[in-house]
């Protein structure tokens, strides 16, 4: 019976079910791409370290329904793995890690497909066809220089992003690596902020819309209590131009003046108990009556190269960006989202209102995709056909869409003086995490000589090469700069290595399983390209539970 009802009648699939939650954040289109996603997870180069933030990480991607995970790790389950590692039992022991993790992990949600690798990464990445089957790459440390290196070139060459993540006793930090130029489209922003009026540029439906008003006092109280606030506030603009040459409400005591006109509109007298209609249009001068203005994201992308000179090779979002461009020099706007507030009105009003912002979105959104189809047609452009859907979806979001230039996962060299000059300011602050950031530099230093054999595994619980590696990295970090001394940030940042050398590089499970989650909620924005990732480090502090994020 089911199967003959229309389906606006039928209920939510079982799918739709299972992922009620997660599809409100970021609706079918985010779920498609999630599930197309397959997502590599490198495991630390060295066996003792568990890498339980990185499966943990994972965890939170194979709930909501990842596409597929690979889990590379050579290493076979020990002791010290079951007591942090959530992901393995005792019949582990002596197993694949990678095998045992993919196993467990797996259970969570059938959908999901996994598997593993027990070979270096060094050796995978010599085939060639390896990397490109993947979305999104974790790396989970202390890894060798070398192979870090090696996995961003490669990632880097094909434009795959890339989380560095590191947890150690009860402090953690991550950096995620984007390709130089990532666009998005589903940004998220307030819903108040997506409004647009056009209340001081209204064309011409809407114009006549609030003309037709007439002798607003004539109205009965009925009709005045409803009247839509927006046609309230084209009638009284159409009023404040009579009296001051055609000109609108320009500075802030012109705004309150004009406010106070609105307010003097309201009928106290009104036996249906108050006009919460006026009240509304009062509460809106001053966030609704402002001159429109292209937003310095928006106006970022227009001066691209990408944007100005669009290819046949372009990705979609660039065709897309380059017709909006146009369609900004033609009319000095961009297209309407089409969208209102909620207002006190009759439901036919708001209907009508409502409708005429909706035929002028859909009006915006068809030039726009005339342009799109003429670009395509001047490039010969055919493979990647941009949709109707696409179009709709940014000119809908225009005002929002960002291009995040990705950064390189961050290291402490004189290579890098825009990253130091970033790091010796915010270690004048005391109150500044950045001191974490630097002792999990050192420890990835310490560490890189020992998987290289440059150092002996006791040299992580040594004062002595603690004592060196900070010294040698506050004088890189000092540079030529005169101002600062060691005393800047030398007593916080050793204080933060005692943290790190108290557990001699070991994990805590519900530090590591906190950064996991803050790991995939980045690694989802990504998948997905929706809401604004991290740029591009994030250090947490578990002993003052605090986080604090740094652009390096």
């Amino acid at each position: 019976m089911a199967d003959t009802l229309p389906s606006a009648f039928a209920g939510p699939s079982s799918k739709e079910r299972k992922y009620d939650r997660q599809l409100r954040l970021w609706a079918a289109s985010g779920q498609e791409a999630l599930e197309k996603s397959h997502v590599l997870l490198v495991n630390s180069d060295d066996s003792m370290i568990s890498g339980v933030v990185g499966v943990e990480a994972l965890k939170n991607l194979v709930l909501p329904g990842i596409g597929g995970f690979t889990i590379v790790d050579s290493a076979t389950v020990t002791e010290p793995d079951l007591g942090v590692n959530f992901f393995l039992d005792e019949s582990s022991l002596g197993k694949s890690r990678a095998g045992e993790t993919c196993r467990l992990l797996r259970e969570l949600n059938p959908d999901v497909a996994g598997s593993f690798r027990i070979e270096p990464i060094s050796e995978l990445l010599r085939d060639p066809s390896f990397l490109p089957q993947y979305k999104l790459v974790i790396i989970s440390g202390p890894t060798s220089r070398s192979s870090l290196d090696a996995v961003c070139q490669s990632t880097r060459e094909l434009g795959i992003p890339v989380i560095y993540t590191h947890s150690v006793g009860f402090y953690s930090m991550f950096s995620l690596r984007l390709p130089s130029e990532f666009p998005i489209v589903e940004t998220h922003p307030d819903p108040e902020s997506t409004q647009d009026l056009r209340l001081l540029n209204p064309w011409p439906e809407l114009k006549a819309a609030g003309s037709r008003l007439g002798n607003l006092e004539a109205l009965d109280d009925h009709h005045h209590g409803h009247v839509p606030y927006i046609l309230l506030l084209l009638h009284y603009l159409e009023k404040w131009q009579e009296e001051h040459d055609g000109n609108y409400p320009g500075n802030y005591k012109d705004k309150i003046a004009f406010r106070d006109m609105v307010r003097s509109g309201t009928r106290t007298n009104n036996p249906e108990g108050g006009e919460e209609n006026f009240d509304e249009a009062v509460a809106a001068v001053l966030k609704s009556i402002n001159p429109w203005s292209l937003r310095g994201n928006v106006r970022e992308i227009f001066e691209m190269e990408h944007c100005k000179k669009p290819r046949s090779s372009s990705e979609n979002f660039w065709i897309i960006a380059s017709a909006l461009a146009t369609f900004y020099k033609k009319h000095g706007v961009l297209p309407l989202p089409g969208s209102l507030p909620d207002m006190k009105a009759q439901s036919a009003d708001y209907i009508a209102l409502q409708n005429i912002y909706k035929v002028k979105a859909r009006e915006d959104v068809d030039e726009v995709l005339r342009i799109v189809q003429a670009t395509e047609t001047d490039l010969r452009r055919i493979s990647k056909s941009v949709t109707k859907k696409e179009v709709e979806l940014f000119c809908k979001n225009a005002s929002h869409v960002k291009v995040i230039r990705g950064r390189d996962i961050p290291r402490i060299s004189k290579d890098f003086p825009g990253t130091l000059k970033t790091i010796r300011n915010n270690l004048n602050s005391p109150e500044s995490a950045m001191s974490i950031f630097v002792a999990f530099q050192a420890l990835d230093i310490i560490e890189d000589d020992i998987l290289n054999g440059r150092k002996s595994e006791q040299s992580i619980d040594d004062d002595n090469t603690w004592d060196t590696t900070v010294d040698t990295l506050i004088a890189t970090i000092a540079g030529g700069d005169t101002t600062f001394t060691d005393d800047n940030g030398r007593e916080a940042i050793i204080k933060a290595a005692q943290e790190l050398r108290r557990t001699k590089g070991g994990e805590l499970h519900n530090i590591s399983s906190l950064t996991g989650g803050m790991v995939a909620q980045e690694a989802l924005k990504v998948l997905t390209k929706q809401y604004v990732p991290l740029n591009n480090t994030c250090v947490f502090d578990g002993i003052g539970s605090r986080s604090e994020m740094f652009c390096l």
